[in-house]
């Protein structure tokens, strides 16, 4: 979720119920520390506890190191990325390219645990390919490194996001560790997210893409969670505050040109599905300014009463 999970970001999905939220990924590498990106990605403003900073490389070395630093910037949780199938992660032999090489992966885990006094997480994938799924494997070393859980998305590095999601996987992993285990993967509603935790006996599930455009789900979810009932969709009114003050927080965490920018791809997954909402999306990116971009967004749902519900 790296350009995805920023403050602005995390801030809304724990007012909309998100148990825990993890930082944009940060690169093991200290030569880009000091960059603004990575500056950005491991601020935390009022953000609640537990923090949860995700690192990724393949030295286990940098990865201790990272996790350390990470620590003293406020991090509680660090989590580990060898999920990712990104082709610029994996080229490195980082993100799901590790699940490749079981002794390395040990090494990296060994390291880091040992390097900070904070619970540790890992986020992988069921193997790097449909021949090699070998998550059960990955979660044993995980949990004799000390690893506090394990994150799995139900799909191969191979696989990348395209395909059918499988939770047999997950299942096994379940059943053979004792650490708590988070399925992932294409969980896009309530009912989705109940039908895998009773398939899987995971302890929890974590959603990704499915946020984009929808922080309401995790309310949603945990609704249908404790009544059995879906929760209302919310209101075209409430539909328009959230993304205002969306947009308002986007633009004073990265300034005007920053925000401008990056307000673009969120105000876009919210409004793509809403009707009218693509021809209003071209419009709304071609806006250079924060007050621009505020009057489009009042004006695209002055046409809505309040009664209107979201599909």
């Amino acid at each position: 979720m790296a350009g995805v999970t920023d403050l602005p970001f995390r801030q809304l999905c724990r007012r909309m119920g998100a148990g825990l939220v993890v930082s944009e990924m940060v690169a093991a590498d200290p030569s880009t520390w000091s960059s603004r990106k990575s500056r950005l990605r491991i601020q935390f403003g009022d953000e609640p506890a537990p923090r949860s900073v995700q690192i990724a490389g393949y030295d286990p070395l940098m990865m201790a190191e990272a996790a350390r630093f990470n620590v003293q910037m406020g991090a509680e949780i660090i989590d580990i990325n060898m999920g990712c199938p990104a082709k610029k992660v994996c080229k490195r032999a980082a993100g799901s390219a590790l699940l490749k090489y079981p002794g390395l992966v040990n090494d990296i885990l060994t390291a880091v645990v040992s390097a900070v006094d904070v619970p540790v997480t890992l986020k992988i994938r069921t193997g790097w390919d449909r021949q090699n799924r070998n998550a059960v494997t990955i979660a044993k070393i995980a949990e004799n490194a000390g690893i506090s859980a394990i994150a799995i998305h139900g799909r191969t590095k191979a696989c990348r996001f395209v395909g059918e999601v499988e939770y047999d996987t997950i299942a096994e992993v379940v059943e053979s560790v004792s650490i708590p285990v988070i399925a992932n993967g294409d969980i896009s509603d309530p009912q989705k997210a109940v039908s895998v935790l009773k398939y899987t006996n995971a302890a929890a599930v974590m959603i990704g893409r499915a946020a984009q455009g929808n922080p309401w789900i995790f309310n949603q979810i945990n609704h249908y969670l404790k009544y059995g009932q879906a929760l209302a969709l919310p209101s075209m009114s409430e539909c328009f505050h959230v993304m205002s003050d969306h947009l308002s927080a986007l633009h004073k965490f990265y300034g005007e040109v920053g925000g401008v920018r990056i307000s673009r791809k969120h105000i876009g997954w919210y409004i793509n599905p809403l009707p009218g909402g693509r021809e209003f999306t071209r419009v709304f990116n071609t806006l250079e300014t924060t007050a621009e971009q505020r009057r489009s967004l009042r004006g695209f749902f002055i046409g809505y009463s309040d009664q209107e519900q979201v599909a």
